[in-house]
């Protein structure tokens, strides 16, 4: 039995339910595709006015703000912990430039005293201290008198002071008589043969500014020596030395 061809149209039902549903998905993705394009084009549009930019702006310059502010503060507490430091090490230096003064003032004083290789010094006016006497006019003044030990004797005679300053517009000078005890006007008796302090008080007038003091010994039979003090040095206590004491000075 021979075989049949193959028909040459095939004839298919309708399917009106299926075509609608590729209709409403169509449409659907359509719908979809405009929405996201005016989502699109509505954040571009806010991001290009005016506003938006002016708060990202704002937003930027905050920020730089903030971090400004902690450099600022880094800065200051930096800035803190160096002064804190360098008070710190400017009292210790104060100290030890004072502490060293101390040593060379009893270096100066020890050596005066033992001689050293000196031959026979005399009377010599080593150290000059000043002190307020409150709710006065007053100062209580000590002077170290020393000579050398190579003498073996005793010095005997007398110290006496002067006040130099400004009194108004003029300087004026201040001796011993208008300055100390009446008791004592021929001066503060003294004798020692290695060294010894003197104390005693003085009064300035009223408007008068000290500058310098004054300081002279008359020992007996032999010749006055004297020496001048600010009365800055006087009040701290750190004279200038003399020659002799920076030749001890290491």
């Amino acid at each position: 039995m021979a075989s049949r061809p193959p028909p040459r149209f095939v004839v298919r039902p309708h399917d009106a339910a299926g075509q609608r549903r590729r209709v409403l998905w169509l449409g659907a993705a359509w719908l979809l595709s405009l929405l996201l394009v005016a989502v699109i084009v509505g954040t571009a549009v806010r991001r290009t006015t005016p506003a938006a930019k002016e708060q990202r702006q704002l937003k930027a310059l905050t920020k730089e703000n903030d971090d400004l502010k902690q450099q600022v503060a880094n800065l200051q507490r930096a800035g803190q912990v160096g002064d804190i430091a360098t008070k710190s090490l400017r009292q210790t230096l104060a100290e030890r430039e004072e502490e060293i003064s101390g040593l060379r003032a009893d270096l100066g004083f020890y050596s005066r005293l033992t001689g050293g290789d000196a031959q026979r010094e005399g009377l010599k006016v080593q150290e000059v201290r000043l002190q307020p006497v409150a709710n006065s006019h007053a100062w209580n003044i000590t002077i170290s008198l020393t000579q050398n030990a190579k003498r073996g004797e005793d010095v005997t005679g007398t110290a006496t002071i002067s006040v130099e300053g400004l009194q108004g517009d003029k300087v004026v000078r201040l001796d011993w008589p208008a300055l100390g005890d009446s008791a004592q006007s021929a001066g503060m008796p003294f004798r020692f043969k290695y060294f010894q302090q003197l104390h005693g008080t003085i009064v300035l007038p009223a408007n008068f500014r000290p500058t310098r003091l004054l300081i002279q010994g008359q020992p007996a039979g032999d010749e006055a020596v004297s020496r001048t003090v600010t009365w800055s040095d006087a009040l701290s206590g750190h004279l200038t030395p003399t020659q002799g004491e920076q030749d001890a000075q290491p």
